[in-house]
């Protein structure tokens, strides 16, 4: 529930680095308890907002990520 309120509260304040390190976390923790499909649906699309910065870690690690779950949905 945590991470769902800080997705909310970093979409109200239009802070993508926060809602995209807040929706890896997310994600990853979805991963964990086998839905993975839920964690990509989740990740994907704030992850395309990015047009720039693919060498900060911060999208390296969301990019890594979305590998990892687009491969474990199949």
């Amino acid at each position: 529930q945590a991470y769902r309120s800080s997705l909310e509260v970093a979409r109200r304040q239009g802070a993508r680095s926060w809602e995209l390190r807040t929706a890896v976390s997310l994600a990853s923790l979805l991963a964990e308890q086998g839905r993975s499909r839920e964690g990509l649906e989740l990740l994907a699309p704030v992850f395309r907002w990015f047009s720039e910065g693919f060498d900060t870690l911060d999208l390296q690690n969301a990019a890594d990520l979305l590998q990892r779950l687009e491969k474990a949905s199949g």
